[in-house]
């Protein structure tokens, strides 16, 4: 059954350079206690999809231009903001990318994990400080009494991103989104880090959705897969299908660009070109600028979303039925 449903979701930007499209018809979703990564170059829309799906995107500047994100049948997008601020941080927590700019540093650790639940669990003082305690030694911090009482400067860049995933399972929530949780960190910690998401995903049977560049990342935590590019998604798959055989240009590219210690090789291969801008994206498939199977026709018109065997999707006029 589906947590998670996203349908052609559009959110742009308006800017004086002009209209960003930063996520351009995104479609997905995501069952109860699986995890989907979301994986691409920076500037594909990965990180905007998670913030449209929290609903915190800048009004000043981005707008929600189409589609539905449907949260157990709900439509997040239609909510009234006092009704999404009851689900945001409750129901659906994220981690954001860095945790020394996501904590606030004028408070302490236990503060910050106390406010939520003081707001969404109805919690006394006395109880959330508890309730703290026993989620920062649910992520594996050591002396958790102590560590409330400390600050955000106080702790190592591993010890803050626990905190910042305390902080995220403060309400219970069903759908946890991590950006890019173990960029920051050195791969000692990411790997600590990676295994107490998976563990705290079977021991809540939560849902996640894991948003990274990292392949590695995706093919130790994800369920399916979806690659985005420029604003769309290129190709969706169960991960051991996708990493046994990638159907799309993009998505063979960045297989290819991953290091293979044992290959002999004097130069590292590379995904050429860059993800076009997102105020000026090409009239067909956006990513035929760089594919060395693109033809006159991929250039003409926009491609769809195709359906192949096994309910795997990808978006290629190779494909197109």
């Amino acid at each position: 059954m589906s947590l998670l449903e996203v349908k052609d979701l559009k959110t742009y930007f308006y800017t004086d350079a002009g209209v960003g499209k930063a996520v351009d018809g995104v479609t997905f979703s995501l069952d109860k206690g699986k995890v989907l990564g979301i994986v691409g170059e920076s500037g594909c829309g990965k990180s905007v999809t998670s913030l449209s799906i929290m609903r915190l995107v800048d009004p000043t500047t981005g707008r929600y231009e189409g589609g539905s994100i449907l949260f157990e049948g709900q439509d997040i997008l239609k909510l009234p903001e006092k009704e999404m601020r009851k689900l945001r941080g409750n129901r659906i927590s994220m981690i954001f990318q860095e945790p020394m700019t996501s904590l606030n540093p004028v408070f302490t650790i236990g503060y910050q994990i106390e406010e939520s639940l003081i707001l969404h669990k109805g919690m006394d003082k006395k109880q959330a400080r508890e309730r703290a305690v026993e989620l920062l030694e649910l992520v594996g911090i050591p002396e958790a009494k102590k560590r409330v009482e400390e600050y955000p400067h106080q702790l190592s860049g591993g010890m803050r991103q626990r905190v910042m995933i305390a902080m995220a399972l403060a309400g219970d929530p069903e759908l946890l989104i991590a950006d890019e949780p173990t960029t920051a960190l050195d791969v000692t910690i990411q790997a600590q880090i990676l295994e107490l998401l998976k563990s705290l995903q079977k021991k809540l049977d939560m849902s996640i959705i894991i948003i990274t560049h990292d392949l590695g990342v995706i093919a130790e935590m994800a369920d399916e897969v979806a690659v985005m590019y420029a604003g769309d998604i290129v190709e969706k798959a169960a991960t051991r299908e996708l990493f046994d055989d990638p159907k799309h240009p993009y998505t063979i590219g960045l297989m290819n660009s991953i290091p293979d210690v044992e290959e002999d090789v004097e130069r590292l291969r590379t995904l050429e070109g860059l993800v076009p801008s997102l105020y000026d994206m090409p009239a067909g498939c956006r990513f035929a600028p760089r594919c060395r199977f693109a033809c006159a026709e991929c250039e003409k018109q926009r491609i769809r979303l195709t359906e192949l065997a096994g309910g795997r999707q990808v978006r290629c006029r190779r494909y197109e039925q």
